[in-house]
């Protein structure tokens, strides 16, 4: 079960590759990726099918990244989850966030057997502050159900 504590523990990370990011700038992972350097996170793109998002360079994998990072944020689709979740381990990568949709029982599994924090079924959009209205209302939807982690 995911607790508000995992989520401000991986919210607390600011340096983030953002795995799977989308060059489409309508694509939510693209979106995603945006907001987080708006907020003031150092976020590096993560995706093996270009050099660069926007104006930054982009990483093959998380091998590649210029420095030690302890969070990621996945936005794979599931069946390519699992490979990540093995190099994102073997790079010591304590916090990992899979984005809605990415998530698999057996990536939470692995996350677990791993020692990997992990926060699943929640939308990183809601949580990162200043949260747009949007989100808000999103949030509060979830509250009002009880589908948010306390």
């Amino acid at each position: 079960m995911v607790s508000q504590k995992s989520i401000q523990d991986f919210i607390a990370q600011k340096k983030l590759p953002v795995i799977g990011v989308s060059r489409d700038t309508k694509e939510f992972s693209y979106q995603a990726y945006i907001l987080l350097k708006i907020h003031g996170y150092k976020v590096y793109p993560v995706n093996p099918n270009t050099d660069k998002i926007g104006e930054d360079k982009c990483y093959p994998d998380v091998k590649s990244l210029p420095e030690r990072i302890n969070g990621a944020l996945m936005m794979l689709p599931p069946e390519k989850t699992a490979q990540v979740l093995t190099e994102i381990a073997e790079a010591g990568i304590k916090y990992v966030w899979l984005q809605q949709r990415t998530e698999s029982p057996q990536a939470i599994q692995f996350c677990t057997d791993h020692n990997i924090n992990v926060v699943y079924g929640q939308c990183i959009m809601m949580f990162t502050e200043p949260v747009s209205f949007f989100h808000r209302f999103h949030r509060w939807g979830k509250k009002v159900t009880g589908k948010l982690p306390k």
